[in-house]
């Protein structure tokens, strides 16, 4: 069982489970959720990385869990997460830099950080989502275009009014997180679960859960736990930020992330494609992280790590042990 420890990083303190080597003492691998998640969703990595010979150190994103929650929306911004990324390397492993590990939010956090700091990260890896390098428009504008504007229903649209998300998703959080899970995960039956009108709730049309080895009722009771004390604010609030994320971003234009890469993707999750945008995650990937190294798998969805732990440890710790 990890060891968990609150870590000053500057802005806020972040609660971390720590497993293996003391931190100081080994090379230090940083690994972030993404939503609506919490540490608990490397539960099967933390020990196969520190087995590895890594202080492994898995984090609550800022709003989640035991970690500080921020009121602001734009305290949620990019630079604020990098920062906090920054600031917990700084913390562990004042003498020599850390490797990322990051999936779905988690990912874009752990690739941005590793852009714009290459001096604190030595290596990065992303699950689920793919690398598209600096962005050429805010987020906000590609679904507009491609989703609102035609009157189709995007999560991330219904996201953006403070309060509305959260008040369907507090009203009971274990069934929020268990349908949303479900339903973009490689066990759900092939439907258009997400085709449906603009002005749709989150949850209408999402198929009830059924238990799987890898979403058992414990898995949920922790989770329904940590949201009904943390609340959605915090982590809905990542979203509130495209404008802010692309404003901070343009300053790092034309560069790349010149460390060694990870892809893992899932066959099944409609996050590896962009929700359609791209048919080859790996190959995008490598136009802005050239030496990254790819993988999708077959069969599973959106939940990486949860999903196919065997698979993706097999992987991850192979990767390390080469850097």
């Amino acid at each position: 069982m990890p060891t968990m420890r609150q870590i000053d990083c500057g802005e806020v303190s972040l609660r971390c489970a720590l497993e293996g080597a003391e931190p100081g003492t080994a090379p230090l691998a940083i690994m972030v959720h993404g939503f609506p998640e919490s540490w608990y969703s490397w539960r099967h990595q933390l020990g196969p990385v520190a087995e590895a010979g890594y202080t492994a150190c898995a984090i609550d994103v800022r709003g989640y869990g035991g970690s500080d929650k921020p009121e602001a929306i734009e305290a949620y911004a990019m630079e604020h997460m990098v920062g906090d990324l920054v600031g917990l390397r700084t913390a562990l492993a004042p003498d020599q830099p850390a490797v990322l590990i990051g999936h779905d939010w988690g990912a874009p956090i752990v690739w941005n950080s590793a852009l714009t700091h290459p001096e604190h990260f030595s290596a990065v890896a992303g699950m689920s989502v793919p690398f598209a390098g600096v962005p050429a428009r805010p987020y906000t504008k590609v679904y507009e275009e491609h989703f609102t504007s035609k009157g189709r229903y995007f999560y991330q649209h219904y996201f953006q009014e403070p309060g509305v998300a959260e008040a369907e998703a507090e009203e009971d959080p274990r069934d929020w997180v268990g349908r949303m899970m479900y339903s973009i995960s490689g066990d759900v039956p092939p439907g258009d679960y997400w085709e449906k009108p603009l002005g749709s709730t989150f949850l209408e049309g999402l198929p009830d859960p059924v238990e799987t080895p890898w979403l058992t009722a414990q898995d949920l009771d922790f989770y329904e736990a940590e949201f009904r004390q943390s609340g959605f604010r915090g982590p809905l609030n990542r979203y509130r930020n495209h404008q802010r994320d692309f404003d901070w971003l343009q300053q790092f234009k034309g560069q790349r992330i010149e460390q060694p890469a990870l892809y893992i993707g899932g066959k099944r999750d409609p996050a590896t494609y962009l929700f359609g945008a791209i048919t080859d995650p790996v190959a995008l990937t490598r136009v802005f992280a050239p030496k990254v190294e790819g993988h999708v798998l077959a069969g599973c969805g959106h939940w990486t790590q949860q999903e196919m732990p065997e698979q993706v440890n097999t992987i991850l710790i192979d990767w390390l042990k080469r850097l």
